[in-house]
């Protein structure tokens, strides 16, 4: 029998303890000030390789050596890279999330991101799922491409993806309807929402390629355009620069 978990305020990890248990799952609803609200299909979190957009197949493809799967969620993408013979770890902050990911047989672990105390480093690093998001706010960029630094090994890179917004803003003549005085258009607040479990608001950038390459220059790495998507989406590898 399943252990009876408090939900606590980790909607996320709710939703994906619900789905692996039950089979199903009520809404995950996503708000922000900025939009509508919209919904993450949870059984999208336990897909399969071939149920994976182009542009995640080719990052796990790419992935090579000792791997970290950074947000992994319910841990399809560190499965999928154990079905190749690939050696990978899953990092999360959902307790619920780990605790899945480890009945999957997953070695996950409840790690934040940029907690220092997490020394191992990698070959591959993995962001997917708009990796970019992790890091919050332009002025956490310097500590993001840090925190990369320490995790890299050797001749090591990041794999990671993400979508320029800007078509949102996009009107029929081509012209943007951006305030340029305004913060970055791709700089977004969020708070999940499940069942009455209400998580709490944070900070999720979205980088167009060409901002992303032009940070990572200034902070000693570099990115390179792998694959475009169709809908404004792409995967880049950034690696530090000799």
């Amino acid at each position: 029998m399943k252990q009876n978990i408090p939900f606590n305020a980790d909607p996320m990890g709710a939703a994906i303890y619900d789905y692996y248990n039950t089979g199903s799952a009520d809404a995950l609803v996503v708000h922000s000030s900025m939009f509508e609200d919209d919904e993450i299909p949870v059984d999208a979190l336990f897909r399969d390789f071939e149920q994976m957009p182009d542009l995640e197949k080719a990052a796990l493809e790419l992935s090579s050596g000792r791997i970290l799967d950074v947000g992994a969620g319910a841990g399809c993408h560190s499965l999928a890279l154990e079905k190749m013979g690939k050696c990978s770890v899953a990092i999360d902050i959902s307790d619920l999330a780990v605790q899945v990911m480890n009945e999957r047989g997953v070695d996950a672990r409840k790690i934040d991101f940029y907690d220092e105390s997490f020394t191992e480093t990698f070959d591959t690093v993995l962001l997917l799922m708009n990796g970019t998001g992790i890091i919050g706010t332009l002025d956490n960029i310097p500590a993001f491409f840090c925190r990369l630094r320490s995790l890299l090994n050797p001749g090591g890179r990041v794999l990671i993806d993400s979508s320029d917004l800007r078509y949102l803003f996009e009107e029929e003549d081509g012209s943007l309807m951006i305030d340029l005085a305004d913060d970055y258009y791709g700089q977004l607040d969020y708070q999940m929402e499940y069942k009455d479990v209400l998580g709490e608001p944070f900070d999720w950038l979205y980088l167009d390629f060409e901002s992303l390459a032009f940070y990572a220059e200034e902070n000693g790495f570099k990115a390179e355009l792998l694959v475009e998507g169709e809908h404004y989406d792409y995967l880049a590898s950034l690696y530090i620069q000799q």
